[in-house]
């Protein structure tokens, strides 16, 4: 049998606009016709955010598409799902975020040995400045590289 694609869906804005000190993996509980959205690839985590409620951790604002084969138990794209973590690395993060201010950003949703996966990251916001400079070191290392290649 041959072995499908890696399905791997990005949050590039969660590195835009966030400093990531750590980063944790997660399950997610999903429904029949949401997994089928992921391997077709219909997710967007661009203003999703991840959030403590009650001793559990939620992921709020992924955006999984319906699945257009699903009969009519299909799903909300926007749904709130629960995210899977040993209890003793909920009471960690949830330290961490309740007491310095962080924040819960996915950065990842990809499939691992058949199974969903969510990336989280531990994030502090940038500030506008941040933004910025590195916007500017970006574009630098651009030039650099058209230069370089010119030269050649």
């Amino acid at each position: 049998m041959a072995k499908s694609p890696g399905i791997s869906i990005t949050n590039r804005k969660a590195y835009h606009d966030y400093h990531i000190e750590e980063r944790l993996e997660a399950g997610i509980v999903l429904k029949g016709s949401e997994i089928k959205s992921i391997r077709a690839g219909k997710v967007s985590l661009q203003d999703a955010y991840a959030r403590l409620e009650k001793g559990e951790l939620w992921l709020f604002n992924s955006h999984i598409a319906s699945y257009d084969a699903a009969s009519y138990t299909t799903h909300q794209p926007t749904r709130p799902r629960k995210l899977l973590l040993h209890k003793k690395e909920v009471e960690r993060v949830a330290g961490r975020v309740l007491q310095r201010g962080l924040t819960l950003v996915p950065l990842k949703l990809y499939i691992k040995h058949g199974i969903a996966k969510v990336e989280l990251g531990v994030a502090r916001g940038k500030k506008a400045y941040d933004k910025r400079e590195a916007i500017a070191r970006r574009d630098a290392e651009r030039q650099i590289e058209r230069a370089l290649k010119q030269r050649k």
